[in-house]
């Protein structure tokens, strides 16, 4: 399912962020949600818990427990990162642009965009055919 390429490459980066399998409490927890029998008969969700740093990831993305395991550790790793090089997430800052979008625009701002549109309105009426005056 994995290849091991990816698998490597998660287990360079835990070694670089000082994570050790030995640290962790793995779980498997019965799955819950859509997906049927097939997901609430077999224990494919994944707990895992950093002991040093008390980072807790429940992980349920797919319906293979070795995938589920992978996207943990992943998960594990991303945000021990986030909590020692204060790196915000891609989550966060998605938030946070969408905040910045639907902020209001200051009054200077509003001013000058609705002198914009009447200077483009302006330009728009002298393209008129002077028949049309008429």
């Amino acid at each position: 399912m994995l290849k091991k390429e990816t698998e490597i490459a998660l287990h360079t980066r835990m070694e670089q962020l000082g994570i050790k399998e030995g640290d962790l409490i793995e779980r498997f927890i019965l799955g819950s949600g859509s997906g049927g029998q097939k997901i609430n008969k077999t224990s494919s969700c994944v707990y895992l818990k950093h002991l040093p740093t008390g980072i807790e990831i429940k992980c349920q993305q797919e319906r293979s427990r070795e995938l589920n395991r992978y996207y943990a550790r992943k998960l594990l790793c991303d945000r021990i990162e986030e909590k020692l090089f204060q790196k915000k997430s891609e989550k966060q800052q998605l938030v946070e642009k969408i905040r910045r979008q639907k902020r209001r625009r200051s009054r200077r701002s509003k001013e000058k965009m609705l002198i914009e549109k009447k200077r483009h309105g302006e330009k728009k009426g002298f393209r008129k055919s002077p028949i049309a005056d008429a």
